[in-house]
């Protein structure tokens, strides 16, 4: 499957959770599971095998053998190998919970409210760092291999370990309301799509209000609400969360960079770049390096 395959309005998916608090899925490459979709429930992916792009919500990014990653509710996800892949039997490996279980647990047991910031941040995705790969395994599949209160018992440390973590990165500038219903969010979502594939291009306000038919304040009423973003911040925190990975991954000249993700001056980028990520470009591309070495 081609990484540039174009992403369509996510598809909702209905899930049915049973009576199980905890649930464990996984599957291999190709698959069927593996499209642009949203759904109520959490999910803790991790990467098993292959590598290509991660989509979640407004943020593209790469991903590789190890990676983790918790989607909220409602937030449009998928991960698309690269091409020339070779199937596989296990590409990732998910756990998967609602909202109410965990909401309904802490009013029992107190002690469940202390991964609750944890899952607000999940609204954005939340994508895990300094995580051994064998002990993600050993986790994962002592939760596949067990059941009932087995399963949670298996589950909860790992969730603990997460909520506790500082080594994380919050990847979508959108985040979905819980309240909010599917229609609401399929306008949301279709024009989140509709700037993630062309954030290169001039962006207007019209336009994006007339992919859903609403008047130019309407929409901009309607955005704010939605997103908690205005529209052309929206559409600069997209630009910026582009150029980073540029920046991560290339040794373009940040000039072009700035031009390649849709502004037109070095300086009103270099201003918004700032505003957003609290560095300048050259100081982020700096500091990333020193990361990954």
């Amino acid at each position: 499957m081609s990484t540039t395959t174009k992403r369509n309005t996510p598809e909702y998916e209905l899930v049915d959770n049973g009576i199980e608090t905890i649930r464990y899925l996984e599957h291999g490459y190709p698959s069927d599971l593996i499209r642009w979709h949203a759904h109520d429930d959490y999910e803790l992916h991790f990467m098993v095998a292959t590598s290509g792009k991660v989509f979640v919500g407004d943020y593209i990014g790469n991903y590789d053998p190890g990676q983790l990653i918790l989607t909220g509710p409602r937030l449009p996800h998928n991960w698309i190998c690269q091409n020339n892949q070779d199937p596989v039997q296990v590409r990732d490996m998910v756990i998967r919970f609602d909202h109410e279980s965990f909401s309904n647990g802490m009013k029992i047991i107190p002690e469940l409210a202390e991964i609750l910031p944890m899952l607000l941040r999940a609204k954005s995705g939340i994508e895990f760092f300094d995580i051994e790969l064998d002990d993600l395994k050993e986790t994962f599949g002592s939760v596949r291999d067990s059941t009932g209160l087995q399963r949670v018992i298996k589950s909860l440390p790992l969730l603990k370990r997460l909520a506790q973590s500082q080594n994380y990165r919050l990847l979508s500038t959108v985040q979905i309301d819980l309240k909010s219903n599917e229609a609401l969010q399929s306008k949301v979502n279709t024009v989140v799509d509709y700037v993630s594939q062309n954030y290169s291009q001039d962006i207007s306000l019209s336009n994006a209000a007339s992919l859903i038919n609403m008047s130019d304040s309407h929409f901009s009423r309607f955005f704010r609400k939605a997103t908690g973003n205005r529209f052309i911040e929206f559409v600069n925190r997209v630009r910026i969360s582009r150029a980073c990975n540029l920046l991560t991954e290339t040794d373009q000249q940040i000039a072009n960079i700035c031009f390649q993700v849709g502004f037109n001056n070095v300086a009103n980028f270099n201003r918004r770049f700032h505003e957003l990520k609290g560095v300048t470009p050259r100081d982020f591309r700096s500091q990333s390096s020193k990361r990954i070495a």
